[in-house]
């Protein structure tokens, strides 16, 4: 199955046995070694399970050329020590039967999360009115390039299979080429021709450090988005071909800078469109005849192979979909499809986790939202039981769904009851809004899968006390969720007020001026949901801003898509009363009515009572596990599968 995507192709002296590169994505978890810069097992195992899986080629993350701009929590390979750490896991993902490249990386501002990292900048660069970073000298242009050369050195030696230059991000390389950010007048500025001088130059100490046979990938940027006198595709090209001529073999297309809103391009939400760089890689290979392979948002096998047969690209980055099931290959050659655990672009475990790790030393490393075992493939792998278990899983939220599928793999037999006609809970509601449908995909396929894994689900099925005592499990997990919060504002009982998950279902459907309490998630997707059917609304949010839950790349997206829409937000805004036609609101100390025929109440949940049933299995000796917003609410999805993957392992 998929056959273009799994059919091999040779760079240089290198076969990979298919199309698949999972590309470097930042993990933290080097913090955890030594000096904080070392290989870990950990490490070595998350990339052993991705090349068990079927990748065709690992990269490892952002790994420091240079030792003086080398930050904790990054790896490096800038000096010799670093060499036996990186060989141990080039020798164990050989032995694993996978391939894998480095990622040379000078992080230009990026290093500045460890103050004890010099940070290189290509001209004078004001910070603040009282500061501004100086430019890297001309002697410390030379040592960089030099420390590419020696970086490269080390790769060879240690047995990496191909080298990856990276020269996007606004890391050093690119922020030497653009425009937008050097603004030196010297032979190193100025003129296209100068600004690239620095990243050929090295490119070139690169080629001439590896072997002739190595292939040599290069991550570049498609343009400067957002970025006043940044790179254009043109000059992107114009480059690449030079790069081609320098020794460049493959061209790893991205987008985004940390310089401004085109960030979320760099690590994606769900709010960007799928494989959003494919057309921009495929002008490229048009205009340069060099081989490329786009990035961003290519989380289905289904897409991979359409890209791939349109003839618009050569290899295909599927990163974060290994992040989320590290046999995600094997399943898509297999034809297993509903058995992937997709990634649904939430960036709450890979993004949000690896930034709160830089400020936050209790986060180890990144997570997953899908994959609760994420850099703890050893300790949290789901080995079979003992003896098998018969567990009643009460509630068919995603944490519901995802328990009874763990159950399986660890030979017990789950027992999966939901009081609803449905399976999905608040995740499959959360694919209603707009731009949200790999949440809804993901769902659907995590289903089908229970389904053909045979699991006993019973639908419009309470658990109850007396249901417990019938089915006599040997343990308990309970995923029932939450129940909205009914805040004490005169009024809200009122006819005209509704939930918002009854709107996000379809059961209401709003009419006329509607008010939306609440500027959280919930609260925002449903104005979002309303816009996307032509309805306006005003949301009220007592918070000085909204969507104060939501990770970085998401809110960032998802304002950009709320300027764009028919929705009006107040905040600092407290409703003091819901009447006929209209709330009232305190806003900054002054009252104002909003006119609302409907009024919608997303201000919150609390976990649903389980004090019946975990009292019913504590009386007949019944291990009873709450997880999810059931046990505390409001929360994260992630939260909600990571407590289930949890009582799975506590199962004996």
């Amino acid at each position: 199955m998929f056959d273009k995507l799994f059919s091999p192709i040779k760079i240089r002296g290198l076969e990979l046995p298919n199309r698949v590169v999972m590309s470097a994505m930042g993990t933290h978890e080097s913090a955890a070694s030594e000096d904080g810069k070392s290989v870990t097992q950990k490490l070595i195992d998350f990339h052993v399970a991705r090349a068990k899986g079927g990748c065709g080629l690992n990269t490892t993350e952002v790994c420091s050329v240079d030792a003086a701009s080398s930050p904790t929590g990054f790896l490096s390979i800038a000096e010799d020590k670093f060499v036996p750490g990186l060989t141990g896991l080039c020798d164990a993902v050989h032995e694993a039967g996978g391939h894998i490249a480095v990622q040379l990386w000078q992080g230009a501002l990026a290093v500045g999360s460890d103050p004890t990292a010099q940070i290189l900048v290509p001209s004078d660069m004001p910070m603040s009115p009282e500061f501004t970073l100086p430019g890297i000298t001309v002697e410390r242009i030379h040592e960089v390039i030099d420390a590419f050369g020696a970086a490269a050195a080390r790769a060879a030696t240690a047995g990496f299979d191909a080298v990856e230059f990276h020269c996007a991000h606004t890391y050093l390389p690119h922020s030497f080429l653009s425009g937008g950010i050097n603004h030196r007048t010297d032979e190193w500025g100025g003129s296209l021709e100068n600004r690239m001088r620095f990243p050929l130059a090295c490119i070139d100490a690169i080629r001439a450090n590896i072997p002739e046979d190595m292939p040599l990938f290069m991550r570049i940027g498609w343009q400067d988005d957002y970025l006043e006198g940044g790179l254009t595709p043109e000059e992107v090209i114009e480059f690449c071909k030079r790069a081609g001529e320098h020794g460049v073999d493959v061209l790893n297309v991205s987008r985004g800078n940390i310089l401004s809103a085109a960030l979320i391009y760099e690590t994606p939400p769900v709010d960007l469109p799928n494989g959003f760089n494919v057309e921009p890689a495929a002008r490229i290979r048009r205009e340069t005849g060099m081989l490329t392979m786009p990035c961003g948002r290519i989380n289905r096998p289904e897409l991979a192979e359409q890209i791939l047969d349109d003839d618009k690209a050569d290899l295909v980055v599927m990163a974060r979909a290994q992040l989320a099931d590290a046999d995600f290959c094997n399943k898509a050659k297999a034809g297993e499809l509903a058995s992937i655990k997709y990634c649904v672009g939430c960036d709450q475990g890979c993004y949000d986790y690896f930034y709160r790790a830089l400020a936050d030393p209790s986060i180890e490393h990144i997570t997953c939202l899908r994959n609760p075992a994420l850099f703890e493939e050893r300790a949290m792998a789901l080995e079979p039981v003992a003896e098998p278990r018969r567990v009643l899983v009460a509630g068919g939220g995603i944490a519901g769904i995802e328990a009874a599928e763990d159950l399986v793999k660890r030979g017990c037999t789950p027992i999966l009851c939901e009081v609803s006609d449905h399976l999905g809970g608040q995740f499959a509601l959360a694919g209603v809004a707009p731009r949200k449908g790999d949440f809804t995909y993901a769902c659907d396929m995590a289903i089908k899968n229970l389904e053909d894994l045979g699991v006993d689900i019973r639908l419009n099925t309470p658990v109850t006390p007396e249901l417990v005592g019938e089915i006599a499990p040997d343990a308990v997990i309970v995923a029932i969720g939450s129940e909205p919060v009914v805040p004490s504002i005169p009024g809200a009982n009122g006819d005209n007020v509704v939930d918002a998950r009854d709107v996000l279902s379809g059961a209401e459907l709003p009419e006329g001026d509607v008010a939306i309490i609440g500027g959280g998630l919930v609260g925002i997707e449903v104005a979002e949901h309303l816009a996307g059917q032509g309805r306006a609304s005003t949301v009220i949010e007592m918070r000085d801003a909204i969507l104060v839950e939501m990770g970085e790349m998401r809110k960032t997206a998802t304002q950009m898509s709320l300027a764009q829409e028919p929705i009006t937000v107040l905040t600092n805004a407290t409703c003091t009363a819901i009447a006929d036609g209209a709330v009232t609101v305190k806003v900054d100390g002054a009252e104002k009515n909003v006119p609302a025929d409907v009024v919608i109440m997303a201000v919150g949940s609390k976990p649903r009572p389980t004090d019946d049933l975990r009292a019913a299995c504590e009386a007949r000796g019944i291990p009873c596990t709450v997880v999810g917003d059931a046990k505390e609410a409001p929360r994260l999805a992630l939260d909600a599968i990571r407590e289930a993957y949890q009582a799975v392992l506590d199962i004996a």
